[in-house]
């Protein structure tokens, strides 16, 4: 049967392109499952991990380095493949709307907020991102929501309300965790825009060729106070170690999580992939406890719960969704 799979240019949603789905023997669909788990843990692994990075980078200077870094890794894709029709000038205002919500304004939310909140709050927060789309589906594409989604659009609002009330890593004040959960939240609606936008796109490009062209995007809109920044900051504090989770954030992000996890779907429907993005609170927030050494209270718990439920009642519910490979 013939799948419809969104493309993904970069966690923090992208355009359609049919996807054959084989049928599924045992093998095949065993390694899918570990690439699509794989892929979620790689992208809650990288929002926790890139607070380290922008305690000691700018926010635009970080984000266009991640960028430039990708844009050369991606090089493979960036051109026109033999054979392949040349962008029209439609595709090029939906690319560069895509870049603008699902990179651009999702990685200033994303990095402003994980600044200021803890990896396990960001991760419950990204979390509740089907519940979301969901939601706008409705509301601008006129989609039903079935009691059901209703259910996980309630335990995804109270989850992020549980955990106003937990305390944070004892390094940020509590107006400053809230404002960064909101800016998490922010860079939520982004993403879940960026698969609305999606959801229109003509099915004419390959996932890596679309998150190639993308990031191209997000380093041109970057560059300018991404430049300024760099100018301006001391690098000192960059140790070898950081340079290095750099380099591991840009490529997580902008290569190896998509390459999972659209390998992934080609043995498994997108109404059961779903089930995968599960991976990413718990990844974050286990990068968060173990590698950063945050706090993890029951709040957290009854929250990151509430988050993961409302993620599977959405994926597996009888139509399923579209799932978005990460960004």
């Amino acid at each position: 049967m013939s799948i419809r799979v969104p493309y993904r240019g970069g966690t923090a949603a992208g355009a359609f392109a049919p996807v054959s789905s084989p049928p599924m023997h045992p093998q095949p669909r065993l390694t899918a499952y570990l690439l699509l788990t794989a892929s979620m843990t790689l992208v809650g692994s990288y929002v926790a991990l890139s607070k380290p990075l922008v305690a000691v980078l700018p926010v635009f200077a970080l984000a266009f380095l991640r960028f430039t870094i990708g844009a050369v890794a991606m090089v493979p894709w960036t051109a026109r493949a033999a054979g392949e029709p040349p962008l029209t000038s439609s595709e090029h205002r939906w690319l560069f709307l895509m870049s603008f919500f699902g990179n651009f304004l999702f990685s200033v939310c994303m990095l402003s907020g994980i600044q200021r909140t803890t990896a396990t709050a960001a991760g419950v927060i990204l979390s509740t991102m089907p519940a979301v789309v969901s939601l706008l589906s409705k509301v601008f594409l006129r989609e039903a929501l079935t009691p059901r989604t209703l259910v996980a659009i309630a335990l995804a609002v109270a989850g992020i309300v549980l955990l106003q009330f937990a305390k944070g890593d004892g390094n940020t004040t509590t107006h400053q965790q809230l404002l960064g959960n909101v800016l998490m939240f922010g860079a939520v609606l982004c993403e879940a825009t960026y698969v609305i936008l999606g959801k229109r796109l003509a099915q004419t490009r390959t996932p890596l060729r679309v998150s190639a062209l993308i990031n191209l995007w997000g380093l041109a809109l970057t560059a300018p106070l991404g430049v300024w920044q760099l100018m301006r900051v001391d690098l000192a504090p960059m140790t070898a170690g950081l340079w290095t989770l750099l380099v591991f954030y840009s490529l997580a992000a902008g290569l190896f999580s998509v390459w999972m996890w659209v390998s992934g779907l080609k043995h498994v429907p997108a109404s059961q992939a779903g089930v995968f993005t599960v991976a990413l609170p718990i990844a974050a927030t286990a990068v968060g406890v173990l590698l950063l050494g945050e706090r993890f209270t029951a709040l957290h718990a009854a929250a990151l719960a509430l988050a993961s439920t409302g993620v599977l009642l959405i994926a597996t519910s009888p139509r399923g969704v579209r799932t978005a490979a990460p960004t």
